[in-house]
């Protein structure tokens, strides 16, 4: 079947009841590191994705000081070097949703018709199940992945009397659903101005692209730094993620470099009773005529294709779990997971290569002072 009789798949096909468990210890670590990674890197990719929308605008508020908007509108209009495709002057208002390390803090957008139509636009909307809302109406039009988020349908309440994150003086009930992957909770301007407080209009600047929008959130980051204006660009947002995760992949970090030497260890001393075991197949094999490099070079192949069938199947069973957990924990609830996480599948490169080394060492170590004719002697005896 497999040709040559030294062929190093002969042994441990033939042997499985000995390669398989070293094999499935090492699937078992590599779909563990895989399975953690992709969890921690879903929490920064889930703020992320809830925040998104202000890759395509950058807000700006007056520190609460309603005379400050129209002359920071007036700066952005005479000053901004980038063209400027459109400014909306708004209001918002506070609400939650759900992640899966609690509750993050929302911005619910009040808009007149045009802008809102316009606003809908820039995010993608393919189609609105139900309508937007009505002039002067406590109404609300909410996103799919907001929807899916917080479990709400049209007529359902998203702001209320009696909610204290998400207040509003009367029931804000859902009236239409956006069809688009951004989050997004829109009511009518003419509505919050006659219930909310404080009266403070603040403005989204919203530039032709993605790219001339960075351009236009550097230059402004830059330009009112220090100024009685507030910011919000996606920019800032991805530095604050960033930083804000740093420590806990450092933990992670280590606890995996634990993981990994300990699983390393485990295998050595697996291979190390493995080949303790075979020592009369190898004194035979050196006493009809194999050299010795050759029976070293046939068990360091072994060892390979170990401990890649063992690192192999952790990535297909990894995978196949990542997809179960989006499927049934993560898409309901519109949280983001990558499945196919190049930096989740980047970290378990290191089991395979630290075991492997162990292995080889393992392996070197015993060929170094072996000794065919005493074996071989001491078994005929």
């Amino acid at each position: 079947m497999f040709g040559s009789p030294l062929n190093p798949l002969v042994y441990l096909v033939r042997n499985a009841a000995k390669s398989v468990p070293m094999v499935g210890v090492i699937a078992l670590a590599v779909m563990l590191i895989a399975w953690i990674v992709a969890l921690m890197n879903s929490i920064p990719d889930s703020v992320k994705a809830v925040y998104s929308y202000s890759q395509y605008s950058l807000g700006v508020t007056p520190r609460g000081d309603p005379a400050m908007t129209p002359k920071l509108v007036e700066t952005f209009r005479n000053e901004c070097p980038v063209p400027i495709e459109r400014i909306i002057v708004c209001r918002g208002s506070s609400a939650v949703v759900r992640s899966i390390v609690g509750e993050w803090p929302f911005v619910v957008l009040a808009f007149n018709q045009d802008d809102m139509d316009y606003f809908l636009d820039k995010h993608f909307v393919t189609g609105i199940e139900g309508r937007k809302p009505t002039v002067g109406r406590p109404e609300a039009l909410i996103s799919e992945p907001v929807a899916r988020n917080l479990r709400l349908k049209i007529g359902d309440v998203l702001l209320g009397p009696d909610k204290s994150d998400d207040y509003s003086p009367q029931e804000v009930r859902i009236v239409g659903i956006a069809k688009t992957s951004e989050w997004m909770m829109l009511t009518d301007l003419e509505y919050h101005k006659a219930n909310h407080f404080p009266p403070i209009d603040v403005f989204l600047v919203l530039a032709k692209d993605r790219a001339t929008q960075a351009e236009l959130d550097d230059w402004a980051l830059e330009r009112f730094k220090g100024d009685r204006a507030k910011l919000f660009a996606y920019r800032e947002l991805e530095e604050s993620t960033n930083e804000m995760f740093a420590t806990l992949y450092q933990i992670l970090n280590v606890v995996i470099v634990t993981l990994v030497a300990v699983i390393a260890l485990m295998i050595g001393m697996l291979m190390n009773i493995y080949q303790s075991q075979r020592l009369v197949e190898f004194g035979l094999l050196q006493c009809i005529g194999y050299a010795r490099k050759v029976l070293l070079k046939r068990s360091l192949k072994e060892a390979l294709w170990v401990t890649v069938a063992g690192w192999a199947s952790g990535v297909l069973i990894a995978h196949a779990m990542l997809r179960i957990a989006y499927a049934v924990l993560m898409e309901p609830r519109a949280w983001a997971l990558n499945t196919m996480d190049p930096k989740a599948f980047a970290y378990t490169l290191v089991v395979p290569v630290a075991i492997f080394a162990v292995g080889s060492f393992t392996v070197l170590n015993r060929f170094r002072k072996f000794d065919p004719v005493s074996i071989v002697e001491r078994r005929l005896v």
